[in-house]
């Protein structure tokens, strides 16, 4: 049976993650997620 970091590295190569993770970075560079991400932790910070 494979250990649990196995399988995690498995996932980390296979082609799915690669596009979850361009997906990810597209999401990040994005200016207007940057914003909401911004007054997410500004409303955060005053808590």
């Amino acid at each position: 049976m494979a250990s649990l970091f196995d399988r995690i590295q498995d996932l980390a190569k296979s082609p799915k993650a690669r596009e979850v993770l361009d997906k990810a970075k597209e999401m990040a560079n994005d200016p207007k997620n940057k914003e909401k991400v911004q007054s997410y932790l500004a409303k955060f910070r005053k808590k």
